[in-house]
């Protein structure tokens, strides 16, 4: 598990930085693009968390330091109930440490195989159908925050929704996350599965590329399958260019409601304007399959959740959390090479952040490094009177929350030094921009 010895980057005056000494590694509990997660004990408290532990080598490989920096920042300033949210982050000459949120429950892929579509042979149709209908309101909860702070996801899908040990859905894996800017055509990271077509030719995208997913994922939740299937994503996006798949009446499953039916049809559009989200939360939140939801109860998760969570087991698949890296063993020496240049390491100064007091504060590695700031980005009344008076305000009302064609206004949206907005009932009335 590599050694206890920090490099230079942790060298902070009169600050305790935290490092893997802090830590019991119990043993591996997941596995993601550049290495493991981890199930851990912090020594002093005895507190359990999930460590991702992320190959520095392997981030150069693949060129993805940009993104592995970004989520750190993401995490650090982001924290919601329906987030796996960031504790603590730390590095050594090896590897970047993420200590997260326990998530004991596995992630909704592990449920969807154990159970093949929670099939209604295990349950009764009506909870069956209530269980799909929970999965997506714990989507669009995290979503509402994501986007309320102007941020999209980009990767939707059952591998990264996770449940607690209460039965609650959590959204993971900001690692391409992004927030929103203008001219943003060149980024088309995801899961070609549940891609938003816009993202996949290159398009501008906003956050109805997140809606889409969400839509793909209900889809398959309800059907067995997702609409778009095919080996490649040249096959997938051939697929969705060359038709539109709608559930139609006569082939809704027994007891799933027209509402729910209406619900996957408008999310899954194929044109962004089109699509349910296109104006953001609120107009999702508003259809009618949701008009017997009571929003705050499923927020303070007051509500007992209708999928029972095995809290006695992990829930993961041990087999695929254990196998061995066929690359890992030859490149070992190579990479240690690698890791001894200055340039790599400095690649990866300011990622260590420690939360002090339930106060977010980030450790600068370097005294010259840039200071992280608060991405809260709501819109104050004092901040709406000068967007009201921009000359383009009628075309950002039409435009609304997609967050698409709108540079002049976005500039006047600064970072604040204000924290995130965790609470439902304060990210209800921002949305109008």
């Amino acid at each position: 598990m590599g050694n206890c010895n920090n490099t230079h980057d942790l060298n902070v005056d009169e600050i305790k930085l935290p490092n893997k000494c802090n830590y019991n590694f119990q043993y591996i509990i997941g596995r993601g693009g550049f290495g493991k997660v981890w199930r851990a004990e912090h020594k002093k408290t005895k507190h359990q968390y999930a460590i991702k532990e992320m190959q520095k080598c392997k981030i150069i490989n693949k060129k993805s330091i940009g993104s592995v920096m970004n989520e750190r920042y993401l995490l650090s300033n982001l924290r919601h109930p329906f987030l796996v949210n960031m504790h603590t982050a730390f590095q050594d000459r090896e590897s970047l440490y993420l200590v997260m949120d326990l998530m004991t429950g596995g992630d909704l892929r592990f449920h969807i195989c154990k159970n093949r579509k929670f099939s209604e042979e295990q349950t009764s149709k009506k909870t069956y159908f209530l269980q799909q209908e929970f999965f997506v309101i714990c989507v669009l909860l995290a979503l509402e925050y994501l986007h309320h702070n102007t941020v999209i996801h980009r990767d939707i899908k059952p591998e990264n929704l996770v449940f607690d040990k209460n039965g609650y859905l959590r959204l993971t894996d900001l690692g391409i996350a992004r927030i929103w800017k203008p001219g943003n055509d060149g980024d088309t990271s995801g899961t070609p599965g549940y891609m938003a077509p816009e993202v996949m030719c290159r398009q501008v995208h906003g956050v109805a590329s997140d809606y889409f997913a969400v839509g793909i994922l209900t889809y398959e939740c309800m059907m067995g399958k997702r609409p778009y299937i095919g080996k490649t994503r040249k096959e997938i996006r051939d697929q969705i260019l060359s038709k539109q798949i709608t559930i139609k009446s006569n082939s809704i499953p027994g007891d799933l409601s027209e509402e729910a039916a209406d619900f996957i049809n408008q999310m899954i559009q194929r044109k962004p304007v089109n699509r349910l989200g296109f104006y953001g939360p609120d107009e999702v939140f508003a259809h009618p399959w949701f008009q017997n939801v009571d929003w705050d109860a499923y927020f303070t998760q007051s509500k007992q959740a209708p999928y029972k969570i095995n809290s006695n087991s992990d829930n993961f698949d041990q087999k695929f959390a254990n196998i061995k890296d066929p690359e890992e063993d030859a490149q070992a020496k190579l990479n240690a090479e690698l890791l001894k240049r200055n340039s790599i390491q400095e690649a990866f100064y300011g990622y260590t952040y420690k939360s002090q007091n339930s106060q977010q504060q980030t450790i600068q590695d370097q005294t010259n490094s840039k200071p992280t700031t608060s991405m809260s980005q709501q819109i104050t009344p004092t901040k709406k009177k000068l967007l009201d008076s921009e000359p383009q305000n009628e075309l950002k009302s039409q435009k609304k929350y997609n967050l698409v064609q709108t540079q002049k206004i976005n500039k006047k949206i600064n970072f604040t030094s204000n924290p995130p907005l965790s609470e439902k009932g304060k990210t209800k009335t921002n949305f109008d921009f």
